[in-house]
Parts: structure tokens; sequence; C-alpha cells
């Protein structure tokens, strides 16, 4: 008897080791994704990549050659655009980072992708820290632009806006994240 139950027990955790396995990588990709933040020194462009050129839009995910996890050509566009205001670089930098994450992510399961959504949606109202709200038409005005700002870089070619689709069809409901809403405390930086 003591036999048989020893060799159902073993035979259960034999069976259970895969689901184990599973949700240790889940957690720790769960972990590496809130762990992904944007630093002052890619606010201030301490370690600005190389212009990619046509290498940019070769593969879904793009160069990062500096390894900060924004993509090449969109951080490049970001300080084009914007050179002498390091808030909006740094609103638009941390929304482009968690954009970019769908992208370079492995997915194992909706949880991560779901992760991923929650640091996009933190990115997201990060933007709207920028912009006073007294006068909510123009808040809102704002907002929109710097949003598709960052968005038509991220998503500029028929196959990262397909993986897109792909992507949000594996989101399940979620709740918004608590952490700060905003990477650097913004009144850390000059202008």
């Amino acid at each position: 008897m003591a036999t048989t139950i020893l060799a159902a027990f073993i035979l259960l955790m034999i069976l259970r080791l895969p689901f184990y396995l599973q949700n240790k990588k889940t957690d720790e990709q769960v972990a590496k994704i809130h762990a992904t933040k944007l630093t002052i020194d890619d606010v201030m462009g301490v370690n600005l990549p190389p212009d990619p050129g046509a290498e940019a839009d070769k593969t879904i995910a793009g160069i990062d050659a500096n390894k900060n996890g924004i993509r090449d050509d969109v951080e490049l566009a970001i300080f084009k655009e914007y050179p002498n205001s390091a808030k909006t670089r740094a609103v638009l930098l941390q929304y482009a980072l968690a954009l970019q994450m769908e992208l370079t992510q492995p997915f194992e399961n909706e949880k991560n992708v779901t992760e991923v959504v929650r640091e996009q949606s933190r990115a997201h109202y990060c933007v709207g820290e920028i912009t006073s709200r007294d006068d909510m038409k123009k808040f809102i005005e704002v907002g929109d632009k710097l949003h598709g700002f960052v968005e038509d870089k991220q998503r500029n070619t028929q196959a990262r806006v397909d993986f897109r689709k792909d992507f949000v069809k594996k989101v399940r409901s979620y709740s918004e994240s608590e952490n700060d809403v905003c990477d650097i405390k913004l009144s850390m930086l000059p202008n």
C-alpha cells in the first residue's frame, strides 16, 4: 500500500513538473517586463545609437544597437523632433520602450502579454503628465499628438501593424499597474 501511494505521488510530481516549469518561466518573464525601465541616460542621450538606416525595418523588432529596449530609429526620431525638451523625450521614450516590448518579449501565455499591456498603459498615462489639465481640450489634443507620433514611428510597417493585431488578441482583463506612472521623476528634468 505504501509503495502504491509513493508511486502515485512520484507520478503526480512528474506530471506537474512541466506546469511548474512553465509557471516559473512566466513569473521570471513578468518580473523582467516590470523591471525594464527608462533611465536618465536614455532621456539625456548619453548613449544614442547610430542611425540604422534601411536595416531598421528588415525585421519586426528592428535594431536596438545600444540595447536600451527602444528601437533605434524611433529613439532617434524622438530626439530629432524634441531636442530641447527632456520631459517630452522622457515620456515618449518610455512609451516607445513599452510599445517595443510587444515585439521583443517571448510570450509564453496570456499573462506575459497582459503584463506588457499594463506597462504600455502606464507609459500612455505618463505622456499625459507633461500637459496641464486646465484646458481639457488642449490636454487631449497634445496627448493624441504625442501618442500618435510614437505609434506612427513604432508601427511603421504592415508586418508591425499585423503583429500588433495578433498581440492584442492575447490580452486578458487587467487592472492598472500599481507602479509610478513615469519611470523618471519629471520634476528632475530641466525642461
